[in-house]
């Protein structure tokens, strides 16, 4: 019976070879089905795709409203827009650890990005609003108080232009004059990002930036000197910009010991012999290290401890340290 079937079946095929056709318009009709469910739904997700980056940092912390309204206003601007936080948590009015941060996290965004650094105490006064165009393509948008003394000096500013308040502003914010971060750093990110707005029509082209005096990393065959620019908020661990490298000059390897002092304006804080090490579990729990961060630069810590609450020591452009090898004998 089975044989019999399946003769009959190609015979019936042989005979009526419509039904060929009706499977292969059947095959068509479904990889048409197929290919539409991929216009349907692929499509729309490589629409989402973001036009652009805005990265944003504050001081204003997320207790309020103040950062939901400038994402807002760049969505508002262009939905399609990827909006990140570098930080919301700079101290209020640090314009320094705002510079500090924004040169420490610049490298690994896409240069199309636009960051948004407002750390503005002057806000509403005559310091000047600005777009800086960086030497590797990246934008950022920021009151001209400081805040790019940092990524100027390592990166580069390409141009800087002072934004036309009168023209580059959200509608309807004339009136106001303290919340610059919403109504011109938001809003002129946004234009930028999204290309509603080119950097040549931003406003008038500036001679420079306003930058802050600070401790710059030197050494000679004995000493390296340089600054406190930021703590670790978290763990307490001193932060310097002396780069690691610099122990090379003074034959210092990861297991000797080296002499640490700290000052600030002039008046020593601290003073203290720790080892340079690896990690901070290279040293017993509760003793002092000197490592390398992760950006490269030297640092002080205790292991499972605060560094900075212990000694007493802050962060800022006149925060000093001084490193040297730790003499024989010393504890």
């Amino acid at each position: 019976m089975a044989a019999e079937s399946r003769f009959t079946l190609c015979a019936s095929q042989s005979r009526n070879p419509s039904g060929i056709v009706a499977r292969m318009s059947n095959k068509v009709t479904l990889s048409s089905a197929v290919l539409l469910l991929v216009v349907v739904f692929v499509a729309p997700l490589r629409a989402a795709d973001p036009d652009g980056i805005v990265v944003l940092q504050t001081d204003f912390g997320l207790k309020d409203q103040a950062v939901a309204a400038m994402r807002g206003v760049i969505r508002t601007v262009d939905q399609g827009l990827a909006v990140d936080d570098l930080t919301h948590e700079i101290p209020s009015y640090n314009i320094w650890e705002a510079a500090y941060r924004l040169n420490a996290v610049i490298d690994y965004w896409p240069a199309r990005t636009v960051f948004v650094s407002v750390v503005d105490p002057g806000v509403g006064t005559s310091r000047k609003s600005v777009v800086a165009r960086l030497k590797n393509g990246e934008t950022i948008v920021t009151p001209d108080n400081g805040t790019l003394t940092l990524v100027a000096e390592r990166v580069g500013v390409a141009a800087v232009r002072e934004i036309d308040e009168r023209r580059h502003r959200l509608p309807g914010s004339e009136g106001s004059y303290t919340f610059h971060g919403r109504d011109v750093y938001a809003y002129v990110g946004a234009l930028l990002a999204s290309g509603k707005l080119k950097f040549d029509d931003v406003g008038p082209l500036q001679n420079g930036v306003v930058s802050i005096t600070y401790e710059k990393a030197r050494h000679d065959s004995d000493h390296i000197y340089g600054g406190i620019p930021v703590l670790d908020p978290q763990y307490g661990n001193v932060w310097t910009n002396v780069p690691a490298s610099f122990l090379d000059a003074l034959n210092i390897h990861p297991g000797d010991s080296v002499s640490l002092t700290v000052t600030e304006g002039g008046a020593a804080r601290v003073s203290l012999t720790a080892r340079y090490v690896h990690t901070f579990g290279d040293v017993p729990v509760g003793e002092p290290l000197v490592y390398a961060n992760s950006v490269g630069m030297l640092a002080a810590a205790i292991n499972q401890r605060d560094f900075a609450a212990t000694y007493h020591v802050a962060s800022g452009p006149t925060w000093r340290i001084e490193v040297t090898r730790a003499k024989a004998g010393s504890p």
